[in-house]
């Protein structure tokens, strides 16, 4: 384990004393989450395996409010010893998306599944008040409803789904009075990050509209919900504040805007011809796809229960990243292993 702090030298600044484990800190979502939590007061413990670099956090390394643990969620040890003195954990480390599961099946499970109880359980022993879980939208696999409520049957259609969903009930069986846990369904994040990445569906095709002038899409009629990273970041906040009786034992999906693929590629074209006019048309191709994972959630129980509405769109996140490249932003975008996971996985060999 290795371990650093901000610097002392730094004023404690005065608000809130509340201090919150983000598993998966370092990464897309949660190098976002990390510093708004410091910029509201909090302190944060960010566990992380750190296989994307360091840099994520290079804004707030010096923050003294901020702890970085390097280590495995596998590791039950470390995990008891990192739970201990903080109030609440947002879970978001995990083998994250399908092609990144399928490459080593028994390490991915490792570490999405098998490593889910004992720190549930080690956070539950060690006085930790809330627990938020993000789960997956796509737990639904395949679903023709026009929208897919928290009811639905979890139908999955890969294993990286199959797991994400099996940890729920391991979570949501743990509720009790002095231990809130919750889960989130998350539509698919898009928008811009210190560990940015472009494997994602909005990313990916902006990447390639704005760096080759042409963008690829897969098979284009599958539906897929989406929610800008900003709005992502703002539900986690909200989270922890929320009196416990309004959340305790709850399964909330999140989205906004349900397009198919080939409408999120029509509006990559859209913004990108004006944001970036230089860049002249872009063209689409469509190629047959494999992957049939095609659903649309309904977010209206977080909006009826929480009063909780995305306020960003799909057309921003394309407008945000259009702006960082503008600004110099993610060198080496195409190619780069650090902004692919499976990319990057494949080159440390994580066992």
């Amino acid at each position: 384990m290795e371990q650093s702090t901000g610097h002392p030298e730094h004023p404690q600044p005065s608000g809130r004393r509340q201090t919150v484990l983000i598993t998966g800190g370092a990464g897309y979502v949660g190098s976002v989450l990390v510093a708004r939590l410091l910029a509201l007061g909090y302190g944060v413990r960010v566990l992380d395996l750190y296989l994307y670099g360091r840099e994520s956090l290079e804004g707030v390394r010096s923050d003294p409010r901020l702890v970085e643990i390097r280590g495995d969620i596998r590791d039950r040890d470390l995990l008891v010893e990192t739970v201990r003195g903080c109030d609440a954990v947002i879970h978001l480390a995990c083998i994250s998306n399908d092609p990144s599961f399928e490459l080593n099946p028994t390490l991915s499970r490792s570490i999405n599944y098998d490593a889910f109880g004992p720190l549930v359980r080690a956070s539950k022993e060690n006085g930790i008040r809330r627990f938020i879980y993000a789960s997956t939208a796509s737990v639904y696999g395949v679903s023709e409803a026009e929208a897919v409520t928290e009811e639905h049957p979890l139908l999955p259609v890969t294993d990286y789904n199959r797991y994400k969903g099996l940890c729920e009930p391991l979570l949501l069986d743990e509720q009790s009075r002095d231990f809130t846990v919750v889960v989130i369904r998350p539509s698919t994040v898009c928008g811009c990050s210190p560990r940015q990445r472009f494997d994602l569906t909005v990313n990916l095709l902006t990447n390639h509209a704005v760096r080759k002038g042409r963008m690829t899409v897969f098979g284009g009629m599958q539906k897929r919900p989406n929610i800008h990273m900003e709005d992502m970041v703002d539900l986690y906040l909200r989270l922890l504040e929320e009196p416990g009786e309004r959340i305790a034992g709850k399964v909330f999906n999140v989205g906004t805007e349900v397009y198919t693929i080939a409408e999120i590629a029509e509006r990559v074209r859209s913004v990108v011809r004006e944001v970036v006019p230089e860049r002249g048309d872009i063209q689409v191709e469509t190629v047959p796809s494999d992957d049939i994972r095609s659903y649309q959630v309904s977010s209206e129980k977080i909006a009826r229960e929480l009063g909780f509405r995305p306020k960003r769109s799909v057309r921003d996140a394309v407008m945000d990243l259009c702006r960082a490249f503008s600004h110099g932003s993610f060198p080496g975008s195409l190619d780069d292993s650090r902004y692919y996971n499976v990319r990057r996985m494949k080159e440390v060999r994580l066992s």
